[in-house]
């Protein structure tokens, strides 16, 4: 066999040899770009359903060994009746939510009302409530008051000492039946002892018997100077006076509360009453010291809390400036 048959032999076995590899060439890369169209289509899959928990597709494409073939996710229906429901739900949520908003915000608006009427009528409620910080005093800052304004209030208890006077005895025993009226008033036992002391005075006070209720808040100012409530039971017992009919005496334990501490919660309404208890006794001037060192020192209660009395208490005496 010559050279030229030998190399036609060898061209024509290479030849069968490399025929077959072209089919398995392309199939490899059919396969290469299906891989790749499925990779694709999951990752689309993940951006339109987040999660990839399984819920709105299959998590898998699976193949048999005939070729490839994609296996269906959970239809498209399903997942939007999901979805659906799900809002549902939420805006069942959100009004059940928002009645419950309006039931709170009436019971506030309700809780408000009757602590407005509470501080009304001049003293605190006797429920338990959170303790307010100790105030800082002022009695000497020249933006609340003048010195010449708090001598000329100073002088209005006609030279009495700065720390009124215990309530005298009186001359004669109660009767029987109020001793009784009295004893059915039930003092208050709980965790803090001042309070009770006050609670218990203001019951008394509220109930009419305002000698009883003198002796009671004298006893509570007496034994918790430094009691957060202190400022309201200086207070009540002035009024304990006042509404007795004793505005000489109240007056004292008014300004006493007014210039222990002129940021304390019933101070505003102690000036007030001091006013009232200058009215009583006829003291003009007086009176009109009082209600001007009122509108000065506290012009937002002035306009607020306490408007209606200060406005009754100005109609009531002619002052001058």
């Amino acid at each position: 066999m010559t050279t030229r048959a030998r190399n036609v032999i060898s061209a024509a076995i290479v030849a069968g040899l490399l025929l077959p590899a072209a089919p398995a060439l392309a199939q490899s890369d059919e396969q290469q770009r299906i891989r790749k169209l499925e990779a694709e289509v999951s990752a689309l899959q993940r951006r339109v359903f987040p999660g990839g928990d399984g819920r709105y597709f299959e998590p898998e494409i699976g193949g048999t060994s005939q070729g490839t073939t994609v296996t269906a996710g959970t239809p498209s229906t399903t997942a939007l009746t999901d979805i659906l429901a799900r809002l549902d739900a939420m805006e069942a949520s959100l009004q059940t939510l928002t009645g419950q908003v309006e039931v709170n915000a009436n019971t506030l608006q309700g809780l408000t009302t009757r602590m407005a009427a509470l501080e009304q009528s001049g003293a605190a409620p006797t429920l338990a409530s959170a303790p307010t910080p100790t105030p800082t005093p002022a009695a000497s800052s020249p933006s609340q008051a003048s010195t010449t304004t708090a001598n000329n209030l100073t002088a209005m208890t006609g030279g009495a000492s700065s720390q009124p006077a215990r309530p005298a005895p009186a001359a004669s025993g109660p009767s029987s039946q109020r001793l009784a009226a009295v004893q059915a008033i039930a003092k208050p036992k709980t965790d803090d002892a001042g309070d009770d002391e006050y609670s218990y005075g203001f019951r008394l006070w509220d109930a009419g018997y305002y000698p009883e209720a003198q002796q009671q808040l004298t006893l509570f100012v007496e034994q918790y100077p430094d009691h957060w409530r202190a400022t309201y039971g200086r207070n009540l017992l002035g009024r304990a006076y006042l509404d007795d009919g004793k505005a000489r005496e109240a007056a004292p334990w008014f300004l006493n509360n007014y210039q222990a501490d002129r940021n304390a919660a019933r101070s505003p309404d102690s000036l007030l009453y001091l006013a009232e208890s200058m009215i009583a006794l006829r003291d003009t001037d007086r009176a009109c010291i009082a209600l001007a060192e009122f509108g000065e020192t506290y012009p937002a209660v002035a306009a607020g809390r306490l408007q209606s009395q200060y406005e009754a208490n100005r109609a009531k005496v002619t002052c001058t400036n």
